[in-house]
C-alpha cells in the first residue's frame, strides 16, 4: 500500500456578497467550492536510476489528492494495481513557496515499465474537460486498455437505480454548502453506497473514487456501480471502463461517443437517473426490469 499524507486544504472557502431579494440588497457571507490546480509529478525506474517527470496538471478542489493522481495513473493505464505505487505525496513547490498541497509526486515501483511516448503527451486538464489537449480519440483509447466487466453481477433491480441519486446527494457535504461542485459516488450492486467524493471537475471526482479503489485493492470494480452527478461523457466512459465498472449511471444525458464507447467495451450505461426514471443506453440485460 502507498504511503499518503495528510489532506490538502479545506475544499470550501467564504466570500462576501451582496444578496439581492426583490429590489433590495444586503451583505452576506456565502460558501466557495474552492478551485485550485495539482500538478501530478511522476518518479519511476530502477532503484538506482530514479527518473522524475511532470505528467499533467488539473485544476481541482483540494482534498483526496492522492486518491486523485492514483486514479488518474490508472485511466491514463500507467498503472493496473495498487503495488505499483509505492508512494504518494505532496511537495514544495519552490515557484509558489505560499502554496501548499498543490504539487503531488507518486512514486512508481522500480520494476513498473513506463512508455515514454506516453508521458510525452504531457497536458493540461481544465475543471470541466478530462481529455483537453489530448489531439485525437485514438489517443485517450490508446491511452489503456478497458477491462471488460467481470461476469455474475446480480441483476439490479429498476427500483435500486431509482435510488441512488438520493443517497448520493444525502452524501454531498460541500455540495450542501456551496452548490458548486461535482460528485461521483460508488455503490454496491444492492444499491448500499460505498463512497462518495466531490469536486469542481466531473472527470477529478470519478478519478478520486477509482483511486481510492485501487489504492483499497477493490479494482476492477465489476461487481459495482458508479453514478456520476452530471452528463456522461466519453472520457468518463474510458474511466469506468479501465476500472472495470459494470453499471454507469448518470443523473444526465450521454454523448454519442459515450454510447458508442460502452456498447464497445461492455458497460452498461444509464442516463437520465432521476425523478424516479432513467435511460438504458447499453447492455440492458444488467437491469431488471418489469
Amino acid at each position: 500500500m502507498p504511503t499518503l499524507q495528510p489532506p490538502a486544504p479545506p475544499s470550501a472557502e467564504r466570500t462576501t456578497v451582496l444578496r439581492v431579494v426583490g429590489e433590495g440588497a444586503t451583505p452576506a457571507t456565502d460558501l466557495l467550492a474552492v478551485e485550485a490546480p495539482l500538478e501530478i509529478s511522476l518518479g519511476y525506474g530502477p532503484a538506482d536510476q530514479r527518473l522524475a517527470h511532470t505528467l499533467a496538471v488539473t485544476m481541482r478542489t483540494p482534498g483526496h489528492d492522492a486518491e486523485l493522481a492514483a486514479g488518474f495513473l490508472l485511466s491514463e493505464g500507467l498503472v493496473h494495481q495498487a503495488t505499483d505505487i509505492t508512494s504518494l505525496a505532496h511537495q514544495a513547490d519552490p515557484r509558489r513557496p505560499k502554496e501548499r498541497g498543490n504539487v503531488l509526486q507518486a512514486e512508481l515501483a522500480p520494476g513498473v515499465a513506463v512508455a515514454l511516448g506516453r508521458l510525452e503527451r504531457h497536458f493540461y486538464t481544465s475543471s470541466s474537460c478530462g481529455v483537453c489537449g489530448k489531439t485525437s480519440i485514438e489517443a485517450v483509447q490508446a491511452a489503456s486498455c478497458p477491462v471488460p466487466p467481470a461476469p455474475g453481477l446480480p441483476l439490479v433491480p429498476a427500483a435500486v437505480i431509482q435510488a441512488l441519486p438520493d443517497r448520493q446527494r444525502a452524501a454531498q457535504r460541500v455540495f450542501a454548502q456551496t452548490g458548486g461542485l461535482h460528485a461521483t459516488a460508488l455503490f454496491d450492486a444492492a444499491g448500499e453506497l460505498l463512497l462518495v467524493r466531490e469536486d469542481v471537475g466531473r472527470h477529478n471526482a470519478f478519478d478520486k473514487v477509482v483511486g481510492a479503489a485501487l489504492l483499497a485493492g477493490q479494482v476492477p470494480l465489476g461487481q459495482h456501480i458508479v453514478l456520476v452527478s452530471g452528463r456522461a461523457s466519453f472520457e468518463l466512459v474510458q474511466k469506468a471502463a479501465v476500472a472495470g465498472v459494470a453499471i454507469l449511471a448518470a443523473v444526465g444525458a450521454p454523448s454519442s461517443l459515450a454510447v458508442e464507447a460502452a456498447e464497445e467495451f461492455g458497460l452498461t450505461l444509464l442516463g437520465f437517473v432521476r425523478d424516479g426514471r432513467f435511460n438504458i443506453y447499453t447492455h440492458a440485460a444488467r437491469i431488471a426490469t418489469t
